[in-house]
């Protein structure tokens, strides 16, 4: 961006005033994390509500609040000792200039699983919907057949054909809470079979797949741990990441 003009602050107060006081929006905000008084995260949320479209890249020297920028929705975090090259490829992995396009879900696999659009948790009519929408996270895109879900989300049912009855019910919910976020083509369906629509949505677990340092830096052991199911996944990760 040769075009571009670059700020430097000393503090998180001066910088957050330039934008509160001065009205300014910058495109992008490199901040550390550990810093006297505010510190990054705080920084990087009252950033957020006072120019939306600011991209943020944390560049600090500790790899533990990985999971804390990305509740922040930070765009990038990089961990010191940073090149040059490390700072052009986050930029250019920002395609700026900006597009309107529309918001992604982003999904939370790391801990408990967790469905935000807009900065706010999606509300889920049923549980099961939730945990059907996660079953479909979880094999990345993959299409399952109504017998493998039903199998997993009412493992003591004998009769199929109501364990199918009830699979239906929850497509529809499904259905119905994205179309309500404007994300109903997130939710792919073939052949009475079933699969998540995975480029549509900003997911921990699918940038850990692709390679993401910060997605790697931050899973720390727990993979959607309210779901029994989900620990053979959990174990791989494990196994991968040592």
């Amino acid at each position: 961006m040769p075009e571009g003009e670059i700020k430097q602050f000393t503090n998180a107060n001066d910088a957050l005033a330039k934008i509160k006081v001065d009205g300014e929006s910058p495109d992008i905000v490199f901040s550390d994390i550990r810093m006297p008084g505010m510190n990054g995260l705080e920084l990087a949320v009252k950033i957020k509500k006072n120019a939306p479209d600011a991209k943020i890249i944390f560049v600090t020297g500790y790899s533990e609040y990985a999971v804390d920028a990305f509740k922040v929705h930070a765009n990038g975090y990089l961990l010191k000792p940073v090149l040059p090259q490390h700072i052009i490829e986050e930029i250019q992995a920002l395609r700026l200039p900006y597009t309107s396009e529309p918001a992604k879900l982003r999904v939370q696999c790391f801990g408990s699983f967790v469905v935000f659009y807009k900065g706010e948790p999606l509300s889920f009519k049923r549980r099961k919907t939730k945990e059907l929408f996660a079953y479909l996270i979880d094999r990345g895109g993959a299409y399952c057949s109504a017998e493998e879900v039903s199998a997993v989300l009412w493992e003591d049912e004998a009769d199929l054909r109501k364990a199918k009855h009830k699979l239906r019910n929850l497509v529809s919910d499904l259905r119905s809470v994205l179309k309500a976020a404007g994300q109903e083509d997130i939710l792919l369906r073939g052949s009475g079979k079933l699969a998540i629509k995975c480029d549509a949505v900003d997911c921990d677990y699918f940038r850990l797949l692709d390679g993401d340092i910060a997605a790697v830096n931050a899973f720390r052991g727990e993979y959607m741990n309210q779901y029994i199911w989900a620990q053979l996944t959990e174990a791989k990760l494990h196994f991968n990441k040592k």
